[in-house]
């Protein structure tokens, strides 16, 4: 069946400006529908050089039409330890009553300078302490947990400071008397975006206390052909009766010479037991850019990177980052996206049963 996607007539639905923290771009943010409300957790950066991002806060009653909770991001760079960083791409979930966000984390914010064709050209800047090498600016996940949504605290980092590992992802429960989270670990990543380790891999760990994780598992590698560039997490996993919906990014190199990406939406269902066995996997992506804004914008052209999905009234509401510049919104009918994921490709099954 051909799945039928429908972006908001109004997107962009958030876009930068109003406070100097978030005038240059606003993008891949988390989102929680919680008490008949949605709460919103923008990534934000006022400037590109450097491009130093904190996390916003903002709500609707309607899904569509977000203002600002506080007029401050509710998380800093400096409240992580490191006032010349970024803190990047949060995903947010509720769990036992308390909420939780994974972030990423980079201690020295990159300067970048767009160059309205592909992946911008960005450097190590120059600042207080930092030895300028790539080796020394790796980007860790973080978790925070808030009990009003506002305020919150860090908790603790899933990796060490010397590995990048971000699209870290928290289930919105535990599994097995266990919080589990997927992720993306990797040796290196430079400023050029060239992964030391080839083709990083979706993988899984599990943790009782959020401190101490097991070694992660492959989950799934880039296989098809929108992929090969590179894979990652996108959204908090669902829970449907059908399996855990699980969306992913999928990156293409279009045009190496240029650097010229396309970052499309991936979807595959996860047991619900046991999370490392992959149950069905679209061979072909749901969602890609088509619409003006998801084609060109101030830092990466043709990107759609979904970083928040809630269901209300049996519609998946996935909101997305827009060439990293601005804030989308999509939905599609929950039972007709299972559909097509599970008459898809299921090559993945078997290989799952050997972890």
């Amino acid at each position: 069946m051909a799945l039928k996607v429908t972006r908001c007539l109004q997107n962009p639905i958030v876009w930068p400006g109003l406070y100097d923290w978030r005038m240059a771009v606003t993008f891949n943010p988390g989102v929680l529908y919680d008490a008949g409300r949605f709460v919103m957790y923008e990534r934000a950066a006022g400037c590109l050089r450097p491009f130093q991002c904190s996390i916003g806060m903002l709500e609707s009653e309607d899904g569509v039409h977000f203002t600002h909770a506080v007029p401050e991001p509710v998380i800093t760079p400096e409240m992580l330890g490191s006032k010349y960083g970024s803190v990047q791409d949060p995903r947010v979930v509720k769990i036992e009553g308390v909420c939780y966000m994974t972030y990423a984390f980079r201690p020295y914010a990159w300067h970048s300078s767009p160059t309205g064709v592909g992946v911008p050209d960005s450097h190590q800047g120059e600042f207080p302490g930092f030895s300028g090498r790539d080796e020394d600016n790796q980007t860790r996940s973080g978790v925070a947990r808030s009990t009003d949504l506002v305020h919150w605290e860090h908790v603790a980092w899933v990796n060490p400071p010397g590995m990048d590992d971000r699209n870290v992802i928290l289930f919105p429960e535990k599994i097995g008397g266990r919080f589990a989270i997927l992720r993306r670990p990797s040796p290196l990543v430079t400023t050029e975006a060239v992964h030391a380790q080839e083709a990083p891999r979706i993988q899984i760990s599990f943790s009782r206390d959020l401190k101490r994780w097991t070694r992660p598992q492959p989950v799934i590698e880039p296989r098809h052909w929108w992929e090969s560039n590179r894979i990652g997490g996108s959204t908090p996993p669902i829970r449907t009766r059908r399996g855990w919906l699980t969306f992913y990014h999928g990156v293409e190199n279009v045009h190496p010479p240029t650097r010229r990406v396309c970052y499309r939406l991936g979807a595959m269902l996860l047991d619900l037991k046991d999370p490392r066995r992959v149950l069905a996997r679209c061979p072909e992506p749901i969602m890609e850019p088509e619409a003006y804004y998801e084609k060109f914008g101030l830092y990466i052209p043709n990107v759609i990177f979904p970083t928040g999905a809630v269901v209300v009234d049996g519609l998946v509401h996935i909101y997305y980052g827009a060439c990293d510049t601005s804030i989308c919104l999509a939905t599609v009918p929950l039972e007709d996206l299972l559909d097509v994921i599970q008459h898809g490709d299921t090559e993945d099954t078997e290989k799952a049963k050997t972890f």
